[in-house]
């Protein structure tokens, strides 16, 4: 089967929104996220993606099956942990385009989907008059237990689409990692792009 690459329009989300869940679940469960998901809060935290008409989902299909999306979201509309981040960098949210995930399965990696979803989202924020293309990637400790050997990091792969790490500009999100009892903060680095 061929490998399909679209947004989704706000009134299709819907009707995505547990494959969309469930494929964030398993993505994210790998390191460095070791995300514990939950369906149930998945649903309602891609809910917003429904809703707002500047939001963006794009989804990759193998015939009928949803293998990999990636989201944005005006950065106004996402979380007012970014705040403070954002300020230190000298940037105003109504500016700032915000690439919430990327998450594609590990046998669609290496075919450049990953390149065909920040051209759709950069292509959304040019066209919302945004300056500014961001995300934020989570930090975890070079010597940390769960570590796998053969991992490699995609700074490279952010740095030739142009994007670079925010030295000093920070946040934080909580979640449960796999075999935690209870959510924890992680520190989550700033990487922005002009656009």
């Amino acid at each position: 089967m061929s490998l399909t690459v679209r947004d989704l329009a706000p009134q299709e989300v819907p009707a995505h929104l547990e494959a969309i869940a469930g494929l964030r679940i398993a993505v994210f469960r790998d390191w460095p996220y070791l995300y514990d998901g939950d369906l149930a809060y998945e649903q309602r935290y891609l809910r917003p993606y429904a809703e707002s008409a500047d939001a963006l989902v794009v989804a990759a299909f193998e015939g009928q099956t949803l293998v990999g999306c990636a989201t944005a979201t005006p950065m106004e509309d996402h979380a007012d942990e970014f705040a403070a981040a954002l300020a230190g960098a000298g940037l105003a949210a109504p500016e700032v385009y915000y690439c919430a995930e990327s998450v594609l399965l590990p046998a669609y990696r290496g075919r450049g989907l990953g390149h065909a979803f920040f051209d759709y989202r950069e292509a959304k924020a040019r066209a919302l008059g945004r300056r500014w293309s961001c995300f934020c990637a989570v930090i975890r400790p070079a010597d940390h237990p769960m570590r796998p050997a053969d991992y490699r990091p995609l700074d490279p792969f952010w740095r030739k689409r142009g994007y670079a790490r925010v030295e000093g500009a920070e946040t934080r999100f909580a979640w449960r990692d796999i075999g935690a009892a209870v959510e924890t903060e992680k520190p989550m680095s700033l990487w922005l792009k002009r656009l």
